[in-house]
């Protein structure tokens, strides 16, 4: 071993060591690992910063942006509309559920499907009275193994594609994952339909800040517009499209209020509702019936192209102007430019016009306006901002552009038009450009810490195979397999790929892996091709511990989640794989060079 070679190795064994500590945050480490790398130099300044403009980041990035676009949409909503209401015990739920999630992440990043579905399976828990903690980790483990099944599914398959492209001069197809990976997907539902049951039906979620503001029930005025169909919904027909989660307060008509209307009243063009509900649940109240916020339609005067219009939620202090005062006298609009869109009263439900209702102290109010105009809004009228989340209340969806534009360039990608980081890049690009997301949530999805740990990470992988690391590893792994058959030596690679992920991010195993099994394959006279899929495998399937994979780390807390738990149903998932998996990968990838 040459002392390159020992830097190489002491660099990434003391960052594997930082990483299972626990310590130091996963993108502290590896850029201090980097900066290490310079400093001894193994890692040569000219490349220190190659991460960040390779492929593989830019892909990721273009990933969560789409996938962010998804949720935005609230397509998938729409789709499984029909279908939620069916879903009465975890018998059933389960595997729709975990059905739907794995084929998301089929055709976006898996985190962002999971994310996606996340809440749609936590009102069907509370509808029902199921566990989350039923429903939650069968989904996290779904949308990993769906994953798989192709190029953009998880990062390790952009990875082991780089890594292939380095070796080979070609890297892997957008779906030249799929005959392995749906495979092994269907293997996993199956089971995940079945062995649930392990799982603790008495884990209580942890609440997040997030979930206790959403909590908020707002009163805001609703109209139908004037194209509304005559007579087409009634009082009972609407309340039923706001599932229980929106309460129709009053119905005004000619500047007349009738509160708590009847059932059989029909709604006419320009008819006003005052409801009363959670931001989101009226947000997809007004999708599904086309009705419209009253009080957004006057246009917000923005000081330049690159302002935004964003919704607020603060609280009225004590020395608030608006204390006592209603919502017309205050004019807000001709005042400060901005727009009351409801009004959260605790204790209290509103039930008077919106217009006319007195303001008091310590009511949460829903304030759209431009980005710039809004905070001095806020403190010329003594309003609290409260803690920062994405409120949407008014904006527009884009429901079926997200899946064409997405559709669209995996086709161009699947056919060899375009290369895949072009393709994602364009995705990402013509969404944010016809309105699927906004700039500001585009940067919101990007995951900063995931993004910075791969680009840190893919120089200080290269020293590995620059130093002669890799070649020196394979060559001790070859005096083991040599002679044992080639599906052994595939499951050994398979088998540590799945060992090292639970204790670090599933990203960083393959930069360290993928090279070691590409080597050792040339020296047993094999294709590489089968050693990379079981690296892309092994990594992509963490079922054991709630840090290797975003997936388990984003269940853990709404689903009330022990780390013991994880190994309960992740084990025997991870043997099933295991086995299936070395078999399944020399059906379609032979050992043959």
């Amino acid at each position: 071993m040459t002392l390159q070679q020992g830097l190489a190795f002491g660099l990434v064994g003391g960052a594997i060591v930082a990483f299972v500590w626990g310590r130091f945050r996963y993108d502290l480490v590896a850029l201090a690992a980097l900066a290490a790398g310079l400093a001894m130099g193994i890692i040569p300044a000219s490349a220190a910063f190659d991460g960040f403009a390779n492929d593989v980041t830019v892909i990721i990035a273009c990933a969560l942006v789409v996938s962010a676009a998804f949720a935005r949409s609230g397509v998938i909503e729409m789709a499984m509309r029909g279908v939620l209401p069916r879903l009465r015990t975890e018998r059933s739920q389960v595997p729709v559920l975990t059905g739907a999630v794995t084929l998301l992440s089929m055709a976006t990043k898996n985190v962002g499907a999971l994310a996606i579905m996340m809440p749609v399976a936590l009102q069907v828990a509370r509808r029902t009275g199921s566990a989350p903690s039923r429903l939650l980790m069968p989904m996290a483990f779904g949308a990993m193994a769906g994953g798989m099944v192709t190029l953009v599914g998880t990062a390790p398959n952009i990875i082991v594609a780089e890594v292939r492209q380095e070796m080979l001069g070609r890297p892997f197809a957008m779906f030249d994952y799929a005959p392995v990976g749906l495979g092994l997907t269907a293997l996993a539902l199956v089971f995940l339909a079945f062995a649930y049951r392990i799982l603790p039906k008495d884990r209580q979620g942890a609440a997040m800040m997030n979930a206790a503001l959403a909590a908020n029930a707002y009163a805001t005025e609703v109209r139908a517009p004037e194209d509304w169909a005559p007579s087409s919904l009634s009082m009972t027909e609407i309340t039923r499209l706001g599932d229980g989660q929106v309460r129709i307060m009053a119905l005004i008509r000619d500047g007349r209020r009738r509160p708590a209307p009847r059932g059989n009243t029909r709604v006419k063009p320009g008819d006003v509702l005052l409801v009363e509900g959670r931001e989101e649940a009226i947000e997809a109240f007004l999708d599904r019936t086309r009705l419209r916020l009253v009080r957004d339609d006057r246009p917000i005067i923005m000081e330049g192209g690159a302002e935004e219009i964003l919704v607020v939620e603060a609280v009225i202090g004590r020395n608030s102007p608006l204390q006592g005062q209603s919502v017309r006298q205050s004019d807000l609009y001709g005042q400060h430019g901005v727009n009351l869109l409801g009004v959260s009263r605790s204790g209290y439900a509103l039930t008077q016009h919106l217009r006319t209702a007195r303001l008091n102290a310590g009511d949460i109010v829903l304030l759209q306006g431009a980005e710039q105009r809004l905070p001095v809004a806020l403190q010329a009228l003594d309003l609290l901002p409260l803690a920062e989340r994405e409120v949407r209340l008014g904006g527009v969806r884009r429901k079926f552009m997200p899946a064409v534009v997405l559709a669209l360039a995996m086709t161009l990608v699947g056919f060899g038009v375009l290369p895949v980081s072009i393709g994602f890049f364009g995705a990402a690009v013509v969404i944010v450009m016809l309105g699927g997301l906004r700039m500001r949530e585009a940067y919101a999805a990007l995951d900063g810490p995931l993004l910075v740990l791969i680009a840190a990470l893919i120089p200080v992988s290269e020293a590995i195979q620059s130093t002669g690391g890799a070649d020196l590893i394979a060559s001790g792994l070859r005096q083991v397999f040599s002679g044992l058959p080639g599906v052994l030596a595939v499951g050994g690679v398979m088998l540590a790929s799945m060992a090292v992920t639970p204790f670090l991010n599933n990203a960083a195993t393959v930069l360290i892996v993928a090279p070691i099994g590409a080597t050792l394959a040339r020296q047993l006279g094999y294709s590489p091709d089968p050693f990379l899929m079981a690296v892309a495998v092994g990594a992509a399937c963490d079922f054991l511990t709630p840090i290797g994979h975003q997936c388990n780390t984003l269940v853990m807390g709404p689903g009330g989640y022990r780390f013991a738990d994880y190994p309960r149903l992740g084990a025997p998932l991870s043997l099933l794989v295991l086995l299936a998996g070395p078999p399944l990968i020399l059906l379609f990838w032979p050992l043959a060079a």
